[in-house]
């Protein structure tokens, strides 16, 4: 309310926007809408879950805790590292569908690789697939003419999460739907940091503007990613979705949780659930974000982690896509460096992937960066899986980034001269906001 006072045209207008109450206020009515709609969860799956926190160990614990969602063994889960061959995945699961697909992302772009999913979709819908697509109402400006004017034309069932509107008015630019979710019928779902545009996709040259990780899953947790969608659905449509019979099959050694982040709630769930797992590690700590702007509560973690004697390496993008984030970065990195934290920043392409690694067996992936927007006023969306064979993949990705990154050094921060000290602590005052 402060700005209101002093800046007295701007400030109302600025609050109405981005004020912390009307993120609480519609987060309110996301939360009692979710309350009203969801498949009903076999009861085996409590006993089941309870059973595998025991065999799990703490960092199972912490999320059994805070998530309010069950464990699920029998998971397959497969990481998509190339654009090009996740979305032909996610193309072909589409064109093998039969009873549904529903697909939700932040950003859906009207070039070349959005094209190629409206015309699957639009084929989907031809052999009677029910088909339902969400895109967030502030991400689908990224293209123009946006994708979903194209959806409709082609007469797809696709709706905007709060969309800006002046009548009555709506403008939000936090509250925004960052989860990316695709379930084809009950057998296979898509999540991660992949958005649909071919920003993501190397050209004919080799060359591409970024570089981003997927995962492909089969097994019970489709059911909960399938459920998630339908919660987001009822929020903004007020249509619930009667998705029938649910069943998907064990099919992997994967056990997998779902973690959905809500702004508003009493507690930050992907923030704690990090903080807790970085807490409980014991042997090594591997983070990989585009954005990293911490809590006070997850650089304490880290340092206590190192002074315990836990190898932590963070993989940040070399050139970031929003400088004012870098800057913001740079401010604070010493106080991980000073702890013996390894820090390195990956070459380009920018590097959008969401990962952490605790251990040998625990994988965090998501929708989710690392920073107070995504963990406090985005919609998000996370993963854990313990998986022993998964985490050594993911650790060797690490490794071979590693391998050609340039580590950051505690001289190179301190170095830095008076303007740029300056510019990186003004931009870290405006961290909850970028």
């Amino acid at each position: 309310m402060v700005v209101c006072l002093f800046i007295p045209f701007f400030g109302p207008i600025s609050y109405y926007i981005l004020g912390v109450n009307r993120v609480r206020t519609r987060a309110k009515a996301y939360r009692e809408s979710r309350g009203l709609i969801g498949f009903e969860r076999p009861e085996r799956y409590s006993a089941i879950s309870l059973k595998n926190i025991d065999a799990l160990g703490p960092l199972a614990t912490v999320g059994a805790t805070i998530s309010g969602h069950y464990l699920l063994p029998g998971n397959k889960v497969l990481p998509l590292q190339d654009a090009g061959k996740a979305y032909d995945a996610m193309l072909a699961a589409i064109d093998q569908a039969v009873h549904r697909v529903y697909l939700a992302s932040y950003i859906f772009e009207s070039d070349k690789t959005g094209q190629r999913f409206i015309d699957a979709l639009v084929a989907a819908k031809k052999r009677n697939v029910e088909v339902k697509i969400l895109i967030d109402g502030v991400g689908q400006y990224y293209s123009y003419p946006t994708a979903t004017r194209l959806m409709k034309r082609a007469g797809l069932d696709v709706r905007l999460f709060l969309p800006f509107r002046l009548i009555p008015p709506a403008l939000h630019f936090n509250l925004r739907n960052h989860r990316k979710i695709l379930v084809a019928d009950s057998t296979v779902a898509f999540t991660g940091g992949m958005n649909i545009g071919s920003r993501h996709v190397a050209r004919a040259d080799g060359k591409q503007k970024m570089t981003d990780i997927h995962f492909q899953l089969n097994g019970p947790i489709v059911y909960e990613l399938c459920n998630a969608f339908c919660n987001d659905w009822f929020f903004t449509t007020g249509e619930p979705i009667d998705a029938g019979n649910l069943q998907a099959s064990p099919t992997g050694s994967a056990t997998c949780r779902m973690i959905l982040d809500d702004p508003g709630e009493n507690m930050d769930r992907l923030s704690m659930v990090i903080n807790g797992v970085v807490s409980a590690a014991s042997k090594k700590i591997d983070i990989m974000t585009p954005y990293f702007l911490p809590s006070r509560e997850l650089i304490a973690a880290l340092q206590s982690a190192r002074s315990r004697g836990v190898r932590v390496r963070i993989v940040l993008p070399d050139e970031n896509n929003l400088p004012f984030v870098n800057w913001a970065t740079t401010n604070m990195l010493w106080e991980l460096l000073m702890w013996d934290v390894e820090v390195y920043y990956q070459p380009a392409p920018f590097c959008h992937s969401k990962l952490l690694l605790v251990d040998d067996d625990y994988v965090l992936m998501g929708s989710a960066n690392l920073d107070p927007r995504s963990l406090r006023l985005n919609f998000e969306l996370g993963i854990e899986i313990f998986d022993r064979q998964l985490a050594s993949h993911i650790d060797q990705h690490f490794c071979d980034t590693c391998q050609v990154a340039r580590p950051v050094t505690l001289q190179e921060v301190d170095g830095r001269n008076l303007p740029r000290r300056v510019r990186d602590s003004v931009a870290w005052l405006f961290s909850p906001y970028l």
